[in-house]
């Protein structure tokens, strides 16, 4: 990872933090739980500059909500571990799927944005499901993961699914991340009529 993108990876984790907090202060659904969209930094850090910059990007994010989740909420050490592993492999994921389907480097890749966006979720998902089993036991962990914190994921994963589309079959954004934080070339119109 070269510095231009350990910055673009620590502005993600920035701009992630900052939807966190939002989120967690302005707009709780009930005492604990509040709609986070800050995988969508971790999201944009790995479809537009791949794994290992998403990995890091959402190690990042995640520090905040390890925070406010571990030591300062019931999860302890385990949830200033967790939660950044969490997002960070979101983010990993998510440079996977774009090497994978080749995002961003063909017409009309903005459509695979939905889907991309729900499989990028599933590893994070199963990470998030052993960990509550891990913290608070077989019953429990599992029962509030279903029945809490799943739910939850899947509202917000929709939502930020549509805007990760939208981000991806955006050129000027799409060129704008390219040329300034990535190794590769933003894509002009005719590049793309080409293809």
């Amino acid at each position: 990872m070269n510095t231009k993108e350990l910055t673009f990876a620590l502005m993600m984790g920035a701009l992630g933090s900052t939807l966190f907090a939002i989120s967690y202060y302005a707009g709780p659904i009930a005492p604990g739980i509040a709609l986070d969209f800050s995988l969508i930094a971790c999201l944009i850090a790995g479809f537009y500059a791949g794994p290992s910059v998403g990995f890091t990007a959402g190690l990042f994010v995640g520090i905040l909500p390890g925070i406010m989740f571990g030591p300062l909420g019931m999860g302890g050490v385990a949830g200033l571990i967790g939660l950044p592993l969490g997002k960070g492999l979101s983010g990993l994921t998510a440079g996977l799927m774009a090497k994978a389907l080749k995002l961003g480097q063909k017409p009309r890749s903005s459509l695979l944005g939905v889907p991309s966006t729900y499989l990028s979720y599933v590893p994070e998902a199963i990470f998030t499901y052993i960990y509550f089993i891990f913290l608070l036991g077989i019953g429990t962990g599992g029962t509030v993961f279903l029945t809490s914190i799943l739910p939850k994921a899947i509202v917000e994963v929709t939502i930020i699914s549509v805007i990760m589309a939208a981000l991806m079959g955006n050129t000027g954004f799409s060129n704008f991340v390219r040329a300034h934080f990535t190794k590769s070339t933003p894509k002009t119109k005719t590049a793309e009529k080409e293809q």
